[in-house]
């Protein structure tokens, strides 16, 4: 039986006349970590929207678990058991941390297990047992970026796909989202995938990585690879080779992997 989780096959999507993704091949293992590098604009979101069923492709096709959910319904989509993070946290700001997770829950009947999942949230996100009562909006930007992840556990995904989590975060709250989605990965079994500006971050979490550029699909390889080549280090973790010894210093320090 294959591992393979999710197939994306020649998928292209487009915004009008525009292209924004072209012949988009990709393949996520299950259990694993795989990231899609790219500048803005690159199209990065666009895949992931149209994964989950936001966007239609024009072309290609998308199956998941072996079924094919091209242009499936979105809520079809995530009752399979595929959910997406989007890019900019969209909580509710109005409803309380507690009900924001409970809608993570729309499309469960089991209150216990339920329960369980909120209570394994808060382990991760201790921040949010504190605030539990308090509207969402009045959080952070990283704490509503936990909340959203929080969120989409209860909904005891499979898989999770991840757009930015580091947008607008600081470095350090950067470094512990990506510490608990690691965290998620190995404990839990859910298999993840994310998109990031933040190539350095990306690469030293996930096992196996894509390089996008321009709609396309131009590099891939595990990340162990990737973060030793040359194209890779210039343009997406911006180093020279005078600067290659202090990154390899800095990878030496994580606690993570």
């Amino acid at each position: 039986m294959s591992d393979e989780l999710l197939v994306l096959s020649n998928v292209e999507s487009a915004y009008g006349p525009i292209r924004a993704i072209r012949g988009v091949s990709l393949k996520v293992r299950k259990g694993e970590i795989a990231t899609v590098l790219g500048s803005n604009g690159a199209g990065k979101t666009t895949i992931l929207k149209t994964i989950s069923g936001i966007i239609d492709p024009r072309r290609g096709s998308i199956q998941f678990k072996g079924a094919d959910i091209t242009a499936n319904d979105p809520a079809a989509i995530v009752r399979r058991g595929l959910l997406q993070v989007p890019e900019g946290r969209e909580v509710f700001p109005l409803l309380s941390v507690h009900d924001n997770l409970l809608m993570g829950a729309y499309t469960r009947a089991d209150r216990d297990g339920v329960a369980r999942d909120i209570e394994q949230a808060f382990a991760y996100f201790p921040i949010l047992r504190e605030r539990q009562r308090q509207e969402a909006g009045l959080l952070s930007g990283g704490q509503q970026q936990m909340l959203a992840i929080a969120r989409a556990l209860v909904a005891a995904p499979e898989m999770i796909l991840l757009d930015e989590p580091s947008l607008g975060l600081s470095p350090k709250l950067t470094r512990e989202i990506f510490e608990i989605v690691v965290r998620i990965n190995r404990e839990r079994g859910t298999t993840i995938l994310v998109v990031e500006q933040n190539a350095n971050m990306a690469l030293n979490v996930a096992d196996y990585g894509y390089v996008l550029e321009n709609g396309r699909i131009v590099m891939e390889d595990r990340c162990a690879v990737l973060r030793e080549k040359d194209d890779v280090k210039e343009f997406y973790l911006g180093m020279k080779e005078a600067g290659v010894r202090g990154e390899r210093r800095w990878k030496k320090k994580k606690t993570w992997r």
